[in-house]
């Protein structure tokens, strides 16, 4: 009789790729885009040309800030969560700590380096424009920190939402535009712009805690998905996409609010799939397209307020 040889187990990555795996590439859109479109911002009201009056080495370190701020938080997350014993036998991305893949002192180490970096950027933005930064700079780095870290970490709360919701929303994109700007400006545009990319980055960690709410149940993580319960999380994820680009379609006006209803369209096979059960393993993909949900609301306000500057 034939016999069949098992699967060969998954070889994990080594060196620089384990370190890249750890830092959840998936979720970098949400550091990339309120950057992108804070830029779009600036270019509405500086002088004409705008790409000649935008701050563009500003705009690089802002973008250092959020990417910086965001592995950092990654990095953050897996410590604490590896070192409380929350992160073992999930399901998604490598786990550095909890895999036992790499030490947690060096995962804490490569989280408080990525904040010292992130801080640096911050402090270059500030000294260049005003001081009252380093105030909101210092804020993003304690509430990454204590998200899952220190004794009562508030992302055990279900206050995690509302944390991606103010700093990767109103001050990524608020201050994306302030520093980028000459002179630098706070509008009601970028308050308003704020709002959906906000919402599509709480939705990338709806989708992550529906992913993970039988376990985080079972180990007392009371994330704002198990609070709520499985179909009412599902409900609210739809809620969020949907509004999201809704909301959109003021910020960019006429005619290019068409472009963000048309843009829609790409936010019904994860809606789809999350209201019809999807669980477990079948929620990463939906992880990745939302992300790349955010990326294409993102470019839809870019395209829209760059193109009502040109035209």
């Amino acid at each position: 009789m034939p016999t069949t040889s098992p699967a060969p187990a998954t070889v994990p990555p080594s060196g620089p790729r384990l370190w890249w795996a750890g830092a959840r590439p998936r979720t970098l859109p949400v550091s990339v885009v309120p950057v992108a479109v804070g830029a779009a911002l600036a270019a509405r009201y500086v002088a004409a040309p705008w790409y000649g009056h935008l701050s563009w080495w500003r705009i690089a370190l802002a973008l250092v800030v959020s990417l910086m701020l965001q592995v950092g938080v990654n990095y953050a997350n897996d410590y604490s969560d590896g070192v409380r014993g929350t992160d073992a036998d999930r399901v998604g991305p490598l786990r550095l700590t909890g895999s036992g893949l790499v030490a947690p002192a060096q995962v804490k180490a490569a989280a408080f380096g990525c904040f010292g970096v992130a801080a640096l950027a911050g402090l270059a933005l500030a000294a260049t424009t005003s001081w009252w930064l380093v105030a909101v700079g210092a804020a993003a780095i304690l509430a990454a920190w204590f998200y899952t870290g220190g004794a009562t970490p508030y992302g055990y709360l279900g206050l995690g939402d509302v944390a991606v919701f103010v700093f990767f929303g109103p001050v990524a994109v608020i201050g994306s535009a302030y520093v980028a700007g000459r002179p630098p400006q706070v509008t009601w545009q970028s308050a308003l712009a704020s709002v959906p990319i906000g919402l599509l980055a709480v939705a990338v960690l709806v989708a992550n805690n529906l992913r993970d709410l039988p376990k985080d149940a079972a180990v007392g993580k009371r994330t704002s998905a198990v609070r709520m319960g499985d179909r009412a999380t599902r409900v609210g994820y739809a809620v969020i996409v949907i509004g999201a680009f809704l909301l959109a379609m003021p910020v960019v006006g006429w005619p290019w609010l068409l472009l963000a209803l048309a843009a829609t369209a790409f936010a019904v096979p994860p809606v789809r799939a999350v209201l019809r059960g999807a669980a477990g393993r079948d929620l990463i993909p939906v992880l990745a397209r939302t992300g790349r949900l955010q990326v294409v609301c993102g470019m839809v306000i870019v395209i829209g307020l760059l193109a009502a500057e040109v035209l």
